[in-house]
């Protein structure tokens, strides 16, 4: 026997520790993947109005048919996740993004634009769910946190890049070199997803599943309000308003990210005369504010209380929108910018942990779906609402017509929902997956 030291090191904590770093690895990699080709978009918006000849908000309309693509495949997202494990949502979802992107170089017409960027936002979707569900079945409980925020700041981490990137591209060549680069992340995407982490189904049989799912489409409007409505009653009555709290502080922070991400470029260049790579520059500061904030906001989640990141990530964006239609210089849309940087930071990854505190393990990928399914709402009507408004009005109006929501749902979270961090738990069978 090896009494050495290295031998003090038992192989079978190595065996248990070995998969998870690589798996977290390959997720973290994929997620940046995901938030750089996005983020490549949005510095080109302006540009596709003079290129398809079209209106700024009509153009902003990019956005809207991304947020309708999600809004349709996040029920898909949550059955394929709970039917078939996660790895079928990693190689599916990418492919679908990566057919769309390439859809989008070719097309002439933007009205086709505008359904391949539906179509990347179904596959990204279907994409971000599994990467999430995956990544919980390879931490305890109590590293939930840590691993949401990650996630999510390792999405703004290619947020942070993508619009400087995608700025660059579309001055030195054209809108369509995007989607190209788009293209190459999302094969880059599916390869990992290959290797990755093979979450299991939540339950069953995948045979058995995959003929439940079909059956699903053959149900009455009826039956599956009632069967919505039973997945509903699996979380304890205790925790029920925490739900719909997350719920409708989810709907705020889609809102809220995707009004930024048409609006802020119809604003900077409105009003400031910003190029795509100033506006780049912009949404790179926003990024990298996020990409800080993974190892605190984590602690915090974790360490500190779930409602000390999700009161804040709703508050803030709040008061900035309600400034950023007084902002005229570019230091101080910087300044704005910043502030939301941080609610980022805070918001996807507190309200996602919060949300799988009150789950139980056998619907998790359901009702996150439902939570999510809801929210998008938010992140159809924020764009679409807010092109009409800019088109009527102003780029400046939609951020001061959505900082009410924000700060209703801020005060929710506040007063409404239950702290849900369990703080030195004991052992339990939580029902989360340690494979």
């Amino acid at each position: 026997m090896n009494t050495g030291l290295r031998g003090s090191l038992p192989l079978n904590a190595l065996s248990r520790m070995n998969p998870t770093v690589r798996g977290l690895s390959v997720l973290y990699s994929s997620t940046l993947l995901s938030g750089l080709g996005w983020a490549m978009i949005l510095p080109a918006i302006p540009v596709l109005a003079s290129e398809f000849d079209v209106s700024l908000g009509f153009a902003a309309q990019t956005v809207t048919a991304f947020a309708l693509g999600r809004f349709g495949g996040t029920p898909v997202a949550g059955i394929v996740v709970d039917r078939f494990g996660s790895r079928a949502g990693m190689i599916g979802g990418p492919a679908l993004v990566g057919l769309a992107a390439l859809g989008a170089v070719a097309t002439p017409w933007f009205s086709i634009l505008l359904v391949m960027q539906f179509v990347i936002g179904f596959g990204d979707v279907v994409w971000t769910m599994a990467r999430e569900v995956a990544g919980i079945d390879l931490v305890r409980t109590n590293q939930r946190g840590r691993v949401l925020s990650g996630f999510h700041g390792m999405h703004t981490g290619g947020l942070a890049v993508g619009p400087l990137l995608g700025g660059v591209l579309t001055v030195a060549f054209s809108f369509r070199a995007v989607f190209v680069a788009f293209a190459v992340l999302a094969v880059a995407g599916m390869l990992l997803g290959a290797v990755a982490h093979r979450a299991k189904p939540s339950a069953g049989d995948v045979r058995a599943q995959a003929s439940q799912t079909l059956s699903r489409f053959s149900l009455s409007i009826a039956a599956r309000l009632r069967a919505i409505a039973d997945l509903f009653k699996q979380i304890e009555p205790r925790f029920r308003p925490s739900y719909w709290a997350f719920v409708f502080a989810t709907f705020a922070g889609f809102m809220f990210r995707l009004t930024v991400q048409n609006m802020l470029p119809l604003y900077a260049d409105w009003k400031l005369g910003l190029s795509p790579v100033e506006v780049g520059v912009l949404f790179s500061i926003s990024g990298g504010v996020v990409f800080a904030m993974i190892l605190p906001a984590g602690f915090v989640i974790d360490k500190i209380g779930r409602k000390w990141a999700t009161v804040p990530s709703t508050l803030l964006p709040g008061v900035a929108f309600m400034l950023i239609p007084f902002a005229d210089t570019f230091l101080q849309l910087a300044v704005l910018v910043s502030i939301l940087g941080v609610s980022n930071g805070l918001s996807l990854g507190s309200l996602a942990t919060s949300t799988y505190d009150v789950v139980p393990a056998e619907a998790r990928g359901r009702l996150q779906a439902a939570r999510r399914t809801i929210a998008e709402v938010g992140g159809v009507g924020g764009p679409l609402f807010g092109g009409f408004l800019a088109n009527a009005m102003n780029p400046g109006v939609p951020f001061l017509a959505y900082a009410p929501i924000l700060i209703a749902a801020g005060l929710l979270l506040a007063f409404v929902a239950r702290e849900t961090l369990i703080k030195n738990p004991v052992p339990e069978a939580s029902g989360v997956s340690s494979t």
